[in-house]
């Protein structure tokens, strides 16, 4: 992934919270990946037209530390699509709270699965049922 600003927008962007933070001030990477996870699993979910769940996370980067009242913009992109799964590209950029430089402080690719009711993996272009 570059390491310039994506041009869309966001899928999330949340300002980040003392709560979010260890007793450094530094916000925890657990909160960051899980930021992230959810931003995928919008994509996902809205391309699957359904359920989808993480079944990995892979090459999770941290590049630089995001502090108490930064606003975190996370950006995910589609960039594979298997007959159940689906490859997501997602970056999280940092803004401070009063400037208008941003910095890319994580990224990873998730993998998702369609799933149906019964939880089991389903195609991808195979909408699940509707009672």
């Amino acid at each position: 992934m570059a390491e310039q600003l994506p041009t869309g927008q966001p899928a999330i962007r949340v300002t980040t919270m003392p709560a979010d933070a260890n007793p450094y001030g530094d916000i925890f990477g657990g909160w960051l990946m899980s930021q992230m996870d959810m931003a995928a699993g919008l994509v996902a979910s809205r391309f699957s037209h359904g359920r989808a769940v993480t079944i990995a996370v892979e090459g999770m980067k941290f590049h630089a530390p995001v502090a108490v009242g930064d606003e975190v913009s996370v950006y995910a992109d589609l960039v594979k699509v298997g007959r159940t799964s689906m490859t997501i590209d997602v970056a999280a950029w940092r803004r401070a709270r009063h400037a208008e430089e941003s910095c890319l402080v994580t990224q990873a690719q998730f993998v998702f699965v369609a799933i149906d009711e019964a939880r089991k993996p389903r195609a991808v272009d195979s909408p699940p049922a509707t009672a």
